[in-house]
C-alpha cells in the first residue's frame, strides 16, 4: 500500500530520501493494505466512468446514476469511512459495469484500444488478481518518471475532490443536486487522466476543485436550511437523562431524522456525537422532544466514549476507527461508513439499532444539567451583522479569528486549546468542525452581548463563515483579506483539503494550517503556496497569536 492522504500520515523515509508514507501492512488509521489498494483501484475506475460521463452529458445529458456512483465512490475511500474489503472487491465490478455502459452510450474508447488505463480495465474476479492490478493506480504510481511535485499537485487535486464528493453527497442524500456540479466533477476527474506535468495548469485545475466546492458547500448549506430550517441559536445538554438511548455520530443529518421518526413514541432518547452536535440549532430537528442532547466529544474518543455509552451507536460518515470488543455487537454504519463484521443499515432501517436500545437498560440517573450553546450559523450572525459592525467601529471589538476544522490524536493540537484561550478579550472566535471540541467547553464571555465564541457549525459551515467573512468586508468596504480576521484551520482529511482549497481559489491569505501541512505538499509546493497565498504552518501558538495581531498583519 502506498497512502499520505490525511494528517497522521506516517512521516518516514527510504536511506536514499523517498517519502514512504503510510506503507507498511497497516496505516495510521488503521487501514489495511488490501483495503487501501483496492481503494485506490476503486478511485482509478471512478476516473473512468467519469471520463465517459463527461463526453456523455453534452448531447444526452449526465447520467444520474453515474453521478451518484462517482460521489458515494469518492467518499467510501475517505480517511476513516469505510474498512471493508469485500465491500470494495464489489465496488471495483460494479464501476466496471457502470463505466462500460457509459463507454457504449458515448462511444468512447473501445477496451482492445488503450488497455489497463481507467477506461479499459478489466479488473480480476479475486482479490489477489484485483490487488496485482492496482500497483499502477497508486496515487504516486509515476513519481519515478514526473517527479513528487506534480505527483502532489495531482494528488491536491484528487483528495480536494474527495472531499468535494463527500459534502456533495450528503447534498444528494436530502435531494438537492446540480448538472454543473456533476459536470465539472466529471471534468476535474477526467483530466487527472491526461498525465499533465505541468505546475501551473496543476495548481489551477486545484483552485477549480476550490471552486466547486464553494459551489457545493452553498449547495449542502441550503440543503440543510430547506429541509430542518434556519439554524437558531440553542443550548445543546451535554450531560446524561435518565432513559433508554442511541448515538449517533458523523455527519449527516438525513441520517438523524430517519432516526428521529423511527424512535419517536419509544421512549428512547437520541443524542449526538462529534459533528453531529449542530443539528440541534436545526429547528426542525430540534423539534423532536427526545433529541436530547450530545454525547462525548471528537471522533478521536469515540473508543471510550462508545464503550461507555448504554445503548448502540450509529456512524453516518467519517471517522470510525476500530471498534472496541466492548462494543462491536452494538455499533451500526450506514451510507459509506463499513467495517467487517460490524452491521450496516440499508435504506434508513434503524429497527435493528432500536431493538437492541430498547432491550439495553439506558442511562440509570439523570445527572446534572450542562450545556454547551450552538446555532451561529450564517443567517444567525448575519442577523446580528449591524452590533458587530457597530462593535467593530466602536473598538469594542479588534479582531476576528476562525480556529477550527478537523480534529485529531496526534500531539500538537492542544495548540488550538492554547490559541483559544490566549485570544484577548477584545477579540471573537468562530469555530467550526470537530477542532472545537479542544475549547467549546471554555467560557470566554461575551462583548456587548455578543458572545466571543460562535459556534458555526460542522466542517462544511466553513462555507458558512466564508460568507459572514465576505458580508463584513462589504459593510467596512474592504477585501476578505484587509479584515481583521485570521484564519487558524486544523487540518485532517480530506474535507479539509476541499475547505483550504476553497479557502485559496477565494483568494484568502496568511491561513495557519497544522498542526503539520499536508505530506503530499513537497517542500517546492509549499514555497509555491507560500509565495502565492502566504500559507504558514504552526508555529508557538504565542508567537503564531502575536503575529495575527499584529499591525502589519492586519
Amino acid at each position: 500500500m502506498f497512502c499520505y492522504q490525511c494528517e497522521q500520515t506516517k512521516r518516514n523515509h527510504t536511506a536514499d530520501g523517498i517519502f514512504m508514507g503510510c506503507a507498511d501492512t497497516k496505516g495510521s488509521c488503521g487501514k489495511d493494505a488490501t483495503t487501501a489498494d483496492l481503494q485506490d483501484l476503486l478511485v482509478y475506475l471512478i476516473q473512468g466512468i467519469a471520463y465517459y460521463q463527461y463526453q456523455f452529458a453534452p448531447t444526452q445529458g449526465i447520467d444520474k446514476k453515474a453521478a451518484e456512483f462517482i460521489l458515494y465512490g469518492l467518499f467510501t475511500t475517505l480517511t476513516n469511512v469505510n474498512f471493508n474489503a469485500t465491500r470494495f472487491s464489489s465496488l471495483i465490478q460494479n464501476a466496471k459495469e457502470l463505466r462500460d455502459q457509459l463507454a457504449e452510450k458515448s462511444g468512447g474508447v473501445k477496451p482492445s484500444d488503450a488497455p489497463n488505463t481507467p477506461l479499459t480495465l478489466v479488473p480480476q474476479s479475486d482479490v489477489e488478481g484485483l490487488l496485482a492490478q492496482a500497483k499502477i493506480a497508486r496515487v504516486n504510481a509515476q513519481q519515478d518518471t514526473v517527479g513528487a511535485d506534480v505527483i502532489g499537485l495531482r494528488t491536491l487535486i484528487l483528495y480536494g475532490l474527495k472531499g468535494v464528493a463527500a459534502y456533495a453527497y450528503h447534498a444528494f442524500m436530502l435531494g438537492y443536486q446540480k448538472d454543473e456540479i456533476h459536470l465539472e466533477m466529471a471534468r476535474l476527474l477526467s483530466e487527472l487522466m491526461s498525465e499533465s506535468v505541468d505546475l501551473n495548469g496543476l495548481l489551477k485545475e486545484a483552485l477549480a476543485v476550490g471552486e466547486l466546492n464553494l459551489q457545493v458547500m452553498a449547495l449542502l448549506e441550503q440543503a440543510n436550511t430547506e429541509q430542518f430550517g434556519t439554524q437558531q441559536v440553542t443550548p445543546v445538554r451535554t450531560t446524561p437523562v435518565a432513559g433508554k438511548a442511541i448515538l449517533m455520530s458523523g455527519h449527516d443529518l438525513h441520517d438523524l431524522k430517519l432516526l428521529l421518526e423511527q424512535t419517536q413514541g419509544k421512549n428512547i432518547n437520541v443524542y449526538t456525537h462529534g459533528e453531529m452536535l449542530p443539528a440541534h440549532a436545526y429547528p426542525q430537528l430540534k423539534a423532536y422532544p427526545h433529541l436530547v442532547g450530545n454525547y462525548g466529544s471528537a471522533w478521536q474518543n469515540q473508543q471510550q466514549e462508545f464503550a461507555a455509552f448504554p445503548g448502540p451507536i450509529v456512524m453516518t460518515s467519517n471517522c470510525i476507527i476500530e471498534p472496541q470488543a466492548s462494543y462491536r455487537q452494538r455499533l451500526f454504519t450506514s451510507g459509506p461508513v463499513g467495517w467487517a463484521g460490524i452491521r450496516h443499515v440499508a435504506d434508513g432501517d434503524f429497527s435493528a439499532a432500536i431493538q437492541i436500545a430498547q432491550a439495553m437498560p439506558g442511562f440509570k440517573t439523570s445527572e446534572v444539567e450542562k450545556t454547551i450553546t450552538v446555532g451561529f450559523g450564517k443567517h444567525t450572525v448575519l442577523g446580528v451583522a449591524d452590533a458587530v459592525i457597530n462593535a467593530v467601529q466602536q473598538g469594542a471589538i479588534k479582531h476576528f479569528f476562525l480556529i477550527g476544522g478537523c480534529d485529531g490524536a496526534v500531539p500538537g493540537r492542544n495548540y488550538y486549546t492554547e490559541l483559544a484561550e490566549k485570544t484577548p478579550h477584545d477579540t471573537v472566535i468562530l469555530t467550526l468542525g470537530c477542532g472545537k471540541y479542544r475549547f467549546n467547553q471554555l467560557d470566554f464571555g461575551s462583548i456587548g452581548g455578543i458572545p466571543r465564541l460562535l459556534d458555526v457549525g460542522q466542517c462544511n459551515d466553513a462555507y458558512a463563515a466564508i460568507e459572514i467573512a465576505k458580508a463584513l468586508a462589504g459593510a467596512f468596504h474592504c477585501g476578505v483579506n484587509d479584515l481583521p480576521l485570521s484564519f487558524m484551520v486544523s487540518w485532517f482529511e480530506q474535507k479539509a483539503t476541499a475547505v483550504l482549497l476553497s479557502l485559496l481559489a477565494l483568494n484568502v491569505q496568511n491561513i495557519h494550517l497544522g498542526p503539520s501541512l499536508p505530506a503530499y505538499l513537497t517542500p517546492n509546493l509549499i514555497a509555491i503556496l507560500q509565495e502565492k497565498f502566504s500559507l504558514k504552518a504552526n508555529g508557538n501558538a504565542e508567537d503564531d497569536l502575536a503575529m495575527a495581531l499584529s499591525p502589519k498583519a492586519a
